[in-house]
């Protein structure tokens, strides 16, 4: 008898912990600020611009629009003449110039992951062999 009063008690429980007690996650985020003089829209172009004029400073881009026989005073005239949407699409091919390096962090990636298989194979007495 008391050990089916254990269980119901113990499913008893289980019920009211997933029915009351077990709560989801709740999301939240940042909102972002928009002037009160002017539209939303507005304020989102300016920060996309800003964000292609920061990459347009990169040396790499630069030395691009001159191979392609552009000098960035015709990019800047030509970047107030784009729609939205293609202001919107040239700040998402730029986040992805700003987020690039020039490959250091991939040597030393590199390196480290050799450095640790080195330390790995000497703590099981193996031998490195290199002909």
């Amino acid at each position: 008898m008391l050990k089916n009063f254990r269980n119901a008690t113990l499913a008893l429980g289980i019920a009211v912990y997933l029915m009351c007690l077990w709560t989801a996650p709740a999301a939240a985020s940042l909102m972002g600020s928009s002037p009160s003089n002017g539209s939303p829209s507005d304020s989102v172009r300016m920060i996309e611009v800003e964000k292609i004029q920061k990459a347009l400073e990169q040396r790499i881009v630069t030395d691009k629009l001159v191979a392609c026989g552009m000098n960035p005073a015709e990019v800047k005239s030509k970047l107030s003449q784009m729609s939205d949407d293609q202001i919107h699409m040239l700040a998402q091919a730029s986040d992805n110039v700003l987020a690039g390096g020039d490959g250091i962090g991939v040597v030393i990636g590199v390196l480290v992951i050799i450095l640790l298989v080195i330390v790995i194979m000497k703590l099981l007495d193996k031998e490195i062999i290199i002909r």
